[in-house]
């Protein structure tokens, strides 16, 4: 598809949330397309309010009602959150180009697009980095019981205890820690502890040891990972596969007084088998920023331990929340519409 068989420009909608703004896919956009694009805006409110599931598609914010009044007359949609279903698809007689500034876009029917010849691309990795320094921090928050302290100081407490030695913590350099997933988010961190001085092993299937850089090294069974490693962190995707990877017959496999980190998605972890291992001392501590379910529910143990002073950091889902972010999302997907409106080969096709 170009611009000429598209009659010269292209109507675009820039529908972005209170993250990816409106503005910044309209700039990204008008940055690659210049005058040949007509952008419109549309804004939803995440995530002053939750997403939702829409129709089929799930973690959308917005009303298929809506969405399908904007896009009237327009040939493409670049969006983060928007509720792109199969009604609104089947609504949409002029759309081409469905551009979707995440790297699974669970809030778009592809099947239904490309049952209608609709281009849908993606922008895998955009959260990376951001998403990789989040589990640095929450390592050294964990292991090195930053927030818990902190949190004894904010009660005008002065805990001298924390110099115990058999209440301190370990040192990354040195130490054993275990990834489960090497893509865009695992390498970063695995680059990050070696530079550290940590002895960094990986299990993923997809990846070669060629592949992995000095320092780190792959496992090929899984329970080789969890027996060796002080510190578990998880960066695998969700599939049915990886559902509960974490079992509590994986924590069991753990050394007593080991730490596990999860940064990715919560089905990926079984949390009350963490409870146990938290209550009982086999899990020294826990760093979390994702849930089963979210908004988090408060009444889980995990919650309760919290509460009770366990040495256990709770972040709501922000580890891929950055300003970079941001922007690199909607520049992703702009440059793939320039592509794609100028006949060029897509970069994130789905």
């Amino acid at each position: 598809m170009t611009v000429e068989a598209l009659g010269g420009e292209i109507r675009v909608l820039a529908a972005g949330d209170r993250f990816v703004l409106p503005r910044l896919l309209s700039a990204a956009v008008t940055a690659e397309l210049g005058s040949r694009a007509m952008v419109s805006e549309y804004e939803m409110s995440w995530p002053d309010e939750a997403f939702v599931s829409v129709g089929e598609v799930d973690e959308a914010s917005g009303t298929e009602e809506s969405l399908i009044e904007a896009l009237r007359g327009v040939e493409a949609i670049v969006t983060q959150l928007a509720p792109v279903t199969r009604r609104v698809i089947e609504a949409s007689a002029s759309l081409k180009f469905i551009g979707v500034s995440r790297g699974g876009p669970v809030n778009i029917n592809v099947e239904a697009a490309r049952e209608r010849g609709i281009t849908v691309v993606n922008a895998p990795g955009r959260n990376g980095i951001a998403t990789a320094e989040m589990t640095l921090g929450l390592i050294l928050a964990v292991t090195r019981r930053i927030t818990q302290s902190q949190g004894t100081l904010a009660r005008n407490q002065w805990r001298g205890e924390f110099y115990r030695f058999d209440e301190t913590g370990p040192e990354i350099d040195g130490s054993t820690i275990g990834l489960l997933g090497y893509g865009a988010v695992g390498s970063v961190v695995a680059r990050a502890l070696a530079a550290m001085g940590a002895e960094v092993l990986v299990y993923d299937p997809f990846v070669e040891q060629s592949a992995l850089l000095p320092g780190v090294t792959k496992v090929v069974d899984l329970t080789d990972l969890f027996q060796r490693s002080l510190i578990v962190s998880v960066h695998a995707r969700l599939t049915p596969q990886s559902h509960g990877i974490v079992s509590a017959a994986r924590i069991a496999q753990m050394r007593h007084g080991s730490y596990l980190v999860n940064a990715a998605r919560g089905p990926l972890v079984d949390y009350d088998a963490v409870a146990v291992a938290l209550d009982s001392g086999q899990l020294a501590g826990a760093a979390f920023d994702v849930y089963p379910s979210e908004p988090a529910d408060f009444a889980h143990p995990i919650f309760t331990l919290l509460d009770g002073g366990a040495n256990i950091v709770t972040t709501p889902h922000i580890a891929g929340a950055t300003q970079n972010v941001a922007r690199r999302a909607a520049s992703t997907i702009a440059a793939d519409l320039r592509r794609f409106v100028d006949g060029g080969t897509l970069h994130h096709r789905l």
